[in-house]
Parts: structure tokens; C-alpha cells; sequence
């Protein structure tokens, strides 16, 4: 369970593909921190510490993951958002975030404001009953408020600290991004589908 606040940036490093699988080598200054085993959000997918060596370390995402995600489009020297799950004593700073990803969506549009920023993404619209107005939503693992939300699309406004301290600043028109609803919506929608069976 993660929270959608960035705690640092990673550095893919290497890309190795086992079968349908890809292992990545991440470098990171939290790398000695972590452990193996562990779960570890990166641009919002939850991936398994697999292996660690000094400041890098080793994940693996199976095939369902990488045909989910943006993940088969990283390379190497890809700056990626990097959250620790969050601690049960700790604040809930954005919202409750799975690190599963639900779909991808593609940035087409980018405007840089008077000390800001927004992004308009547009998804595959089956996902619209799952985004509000004002609601949450995660970009690439990063908690942010959605606004102009259509049956396809959604832009974001990015305030200079998430800009800086985030991957949102790599972002250009047609690129593509992980993307994760609100759980809470998510349960909604499934009550009422099961109400209406």
C-alpha cells in the first residue's frame, strides 16, 4: 500500500529480458535502505526487491504487468518516481494507492503556466465511471487531483515542488503513463454492478 507522495527518483540502469519477463537494475540512493523482498513502487507499479548492490538494486515484472503498463517502453538512463509502501503509523499525505496499475494513458497536452504546470491525459474511456471530478487520481505513482475530467480524458495542474521532485517534468505530448484509480471508486462501481446482476 503506498500514498502517491514520491519519496526520490531511480535510474534504470539495465534491462534484461528472461522469457516474457524483464529484470531491471535500478540505481538509487535509497537502494541501501532497502531489502529483499520488499515492495517498492516505481512511476506507480509495485515490484519485489529481488536483489541488492550498494546504491542498485534488481526487480522483475512479469508478463500481465508489462501488458499493463508503460514498463516495455522504459530504456536505459529512464528517471523513474520511487515510493516505499507506506508505514501504518505514518500520515496518508495523497491517497490510497495499490501499485496496481489499472491502465495507461497518453499525455496530449502540456502547458507551462505562470509558476505551474498541467498535463491533460486521455485513457481508455471503459475506465470512466472510475474518475470524478476533483477526484483522485495516480500518474505514474504520483497522488494528484483530476479536474476537466471527460469520459477519456483528465488534466492535472503540478505545483513546482511535485514538478522538481518528480518524473512529471520528463513528461512530453504522446507519452505514455501508468495510471491508477481510486480504489474507493472502484469499490462503488462494483457494488452497483453487483445490485443491478
Amino acid at each position: 500500500m503506498f500514498t502517491g507522495i514520491i519519496e526520490q527518483m531511480g535510474v534504470v540502469d539495465s534491462i534484461v529480458h528472461n522469457g516474457t519477463n524483464i529484470s531491471y537494475t535500478v540505481s538509487a540512493a535509497m537502494a541501501p535502505e532497502l531489502k529483499v523482498d520488499q515492495s517498492l513502487a516505481h512511476d506507480g507499479v509495485c515490484l519485489t526487491v529481488e536483489q541488492i548492490n550498494g546504491h542498485q538494486y534488481q526487480v522483475t515484472a512479469i508478463e500481465e504487468t508489462i501488458r499493463k503498463t508503460n514498463l516495455s517502453e522504459w530504456v536505459v538512463g529512464k528517471k523513474i518516481n520511487l515510493e516505499r509502501c507506506m508505514q501504518m503509523n505514518g500520515r496518508l499525505d495523497g491517497h490510497i494507492v495499490q501499485g496496481h496499475v489499472d491502465c495507461t494513458a497518453v499525455c496530449i497536452a502540456a502547458d507551462t503556466l505562470a509558476g505551474s504546470w498541467e498535463y491533460r491525459f486521455e485513457f481508455d474511456p471503459a475506465f470512466a465511471a472510475l474518475i470524478i471530478e476533483k477526484g483522485s487520481v495516480a500518474v505514474n505513482g504520483t497522488s494528484l487531483t483530476c479536474f476537466n475530467v471527460s469520459d477519456r480524458a483528465f488534466t492535472v495542474a503540478i505545483i513546482p515542488f511535485t514538478y522538481t521532485h518528480t518524473g512529471i517534468h520528463q513528461l512530453k505530448i504522446g507519452d505514455k503513463v501508468n495510471i491508477e484509480f481510486d480504489i474507493l471508486g472502484k469499490y462503488v462501481q462494483r457494488t452497483i454492478a453487483l445490485k443491478n446482476a
